[in-house]
């Protein structure tokens, strides 16, 4: 009945005849659906989707207040609970952890959690989309600032991947070396990455002298263990560019699934690996001719040989680790198959030299070094890069990519590993996502459909929103979508609506009634119930970012700008403050507890969102010794802390400025 009752008070409302209309009987049975939680989200989407042009904003407010109000009742809080969050927030700030000082060259250190971040290397020879962005750098971004939150000696590890064919072929297109291409685009994609406010330890290239000496020391140490052997194989040739052809630069019809562009190495539909000679209909993807079979000799991988000691390793890793469930199922897909010996060498010029006699004019298989780059990049960071790489009883090691990437890091990289018996560090944590969509097609380059770096930077939305927003939808579980729509409906709601309106209403009310110090705090029934319900969405968020749930991450900071717009609106301060002494300090109490919400949300939001975290902070005049994220709720802005000036953090995105951007980029309509 409350919600019925709010719609029809909106309703009445409106300022059009089709708004007042919006209490037909089919109106009032789509908002008795409306429940707790689900039903704020439900609301929420109702009222900008079919109701909110007609109504003013602060109807808005109350109504997302009511049902968050509903939401918060009905949360389990024993009173140990509250205890517990009113002890914590008594608790002396001085006994709080400090944050740690980030210093180069960070190294390993013993007895404290050593955590080692990678994310897959971007090939070189292009810019990265939003898919590429998200399902890599992004994600491991956001993780590796959440350790150093919490304390964690942490090291983040990427850079361009820049040996193949591909390189070959493009440098040759721009007339200028290979090397001068993998320079040329190393620098753009880091100034995308820039853009996107990714903090790198070390972001490098696979182009070293370092990627050759580990490599090669690698390749020799399997080499004598009896696991590389030789073989002739097999391969495409393509008369009319004179030259063998990488699997990647072949297409054709899968022979397993009969999709029509499977690649030479992989079909992207059903996802198993082939071989490009068993491919149907092939063609050179440079000139589209069908290419011929000639023979080549070549050294191989023997996973065979391997396969026991990986079946072990990964399944006591996705045992004890933390394994997202497509990283699981990819892994045992391949093992049940049997493991064949893999060819690691490529009849090219242009990659990491192989050294063994009768071989020395060929070069390693990109994704048999590729992966090594991660070692020489730390090597390229650091002299003393083994304390990270071969100490595995002290580093965990955390790795970020898409799922088309996870049997070359879950099987190959570590069978590579574990061959040359030199005490690795291997995987820990394998967090793969599944594939970000564009509005209802691929990302695609050549057809100017989708969202690449370069046009973030040029789009005019902050790079937090980006980063929010590709957060949101990450593709976790399952596909997702990229929609212009959903991205404008997301930050008018969720950003604007809910977190920036807690933030801003808190803090311009802090400096219009009290000049901008925090009042006095006596707690009342209401704040403590207040504390301890975002101590349970801390713990949750805390929960969530350790087991890489980064989706989940974010909802919880969301849920607690939710908790205090209700909050607010329950005890009205403005109103309290123009009453008795006592009236007035009850409204003092109410908005120096939801500054200090605010200053614990701006350090929560520091991983999603740094540049607003940051602004939030300077508004705040938070301390520096804040930036530290415990399972505790401290006073971080005590009584007497003055802020600084308060201003919106989040603006509206205008519907005519979103369908410029869809013009621009390609939509679902177009």
């Amino acid at each position: 009945s409350g919600s019925r009752h709010i719609i029809r008070i909106m309703a009445e409302s409106g300022k059009t005849r089709s708004d007042r209309d919006m209490t037909s009987s089919q109106t009032e049975k789509d908002i008795t659906s409306v429940r707790c939680h689900k039903g704020i989200n439900q609301l929420r989407y109702y009222l900008n989707t079919r109701i909110a042009q007609g109504i003013r904003r602060s109807l808005l407010n109350v109504a997302i207040a009511f049902c968050t109000k509903i939401y918060t009742d009905n949360i389990s809080l024993s009173k140990a609970d509250i205890d517990k969050a009113v002890s914590n927030w008594h608790e002396d700030v001085a006994k709080m952890p400090k944050p740690r000082k980030r210093e180069h060259p960070i190294l390993p250190i013993e007895g404290e959690k050593n955590i080692l971040v990678t994310s897959a290397l971007p090939y070189v020879n292009n810019l990265p989309h939003l898919g590429n962005i998200i399902g890599c750098v992004l994600s491991a971004d956001v993780y590796s600032r959440f350790c150093r939150l919490r304390n964690y000696n942490t090291l983040y590890i990427c850079g361009t991947d820049e040996y193949g064919t591909a390189t070959e072929t493009r440098a040759m297109q721009e007339g200028i070396t290979p090397q001068e291409l993998c320079t040329k685009y190393n620098v753009l994609q880091q100034e995308i990455y820039d853009w996107f406010n990714i903090d790198f330890d070390k972001f490098g290239r696979t182009s070293t002298e370092q990627q050759t000496e580990i490599t090669q020391d690698i390749f020799w140490r399997l080499q004598k263990r009896g696991f590389i052997r030789e073989d002739t194989v097999e391969q495409l040739f393509c008369n009319n560019c004179n030259r063998f052809l990488a699997d990647r630069f072949v297409e054709g019809i899968c022979p397993l699934c009969g999709y029509e562009d499977a690649r030479g190495d992989q079909c992207d539909k059903c996802g198993k690996l082939i071989n490009a000679t068993e491919l149907k209909s092939p063609r050179c993807k440079t000139c589209s001719r069908q290419p011929q079979i000639k023979t080549s000799d070549h050294l191989f991988l023997d996973l065979t040989k391997l396969e026991q000691s990986i079946d072990e390793w990964s399944k006591e890793s996705a045992e004890k680790g933390n394994w997202s469930a497509n990283s699981k199922t990819i892994t045992s897909s391949w093992l049940k198959e049997g493991l064949r010996p893999r060819c690691i060498t490529r009849d090219l010029k242009w990659g990491t030299p192989v050294p063994l006699a009768g071989y020395t004019d060929k070069v390693f298989y990109v994704w048999f070094d590729a992966p090594i780059g991660y070692l020489s990049i730390t090597a390229n960071y650091t002299e003393e890069w083994e304390k990270w790489w071969k100490n595995p009883k002290q580093v965990e090691l955390v790795q970020f990519m898409a799922k088309d990437n996870v049997p070359f890091h879950t099987v190959v990289f570590p069978a590579t590993l574990i061959g040359a018996e030199d005490n690795y560090t291997l995987l820990n944590t394998m967090a793969a996502t599944e594939y970000l969509n564009y509005e209802d097609g691929k990302f695609s380059k050549s057809r100017g459909f989708g969202v690449f770096g370069n046009n973030a930077q040029d789009s005019g939305i902050h790079a937090d929103i980006f980063r929010f927003y590709l957060l949101y939808i990450r593709p976790e579980t399952q596909d997702t979508a990229f929609s212009w729509d959903d991205l404008m409906l997301k930050n008018n709601t969720e950003l604007l609506n809910n977190l920036g309106n807690f933030v801003n209403r808190t803090l311009t009310f802090l400096c219009n009634n009290f000049d901008g110090a925090v009042p006095e705090m006596i707690l009342t029934p209401p704040t403590k119930r207040l504390l301890a319900v975002i101590m349970q969405e801390l713990g949750g968020y805390i929960s969530t970012l350790e087991k890489v749930r980064l989706r989940d991450g974010l909802k919880h900071i969301l849920n607690i700008s939710r908790h205090g717009n209700g909050f607010l609106q329950a005890t009205e301060p403005w109103k309290l403050v123009r009453g008795t002494d006592g009236e007035r300090a009850l409204a003092g109490t109410a908005i120096g507890v939801c500054a200090n919400i605010t200053c614990l949300l701006s350090v929560l939001l520091q991983p999603y969102m740094p540049v607003i975290s940051k602004d939030l902070q300077k508004q705040l005049k938070a301390p520096a010794e804040c930036n530290i994220i415990c399972e505790k709720i401290y006073q971080l802005l005590p009584p007497g802390h003055k802020i600084g000036v308060p201003s919106p953090i989040f603006t509206k995105i205008e519907p005519d400025f979103l369908q410029s951007l869809k013009k621009k980029y390609g939509s679902a309509s177009k």
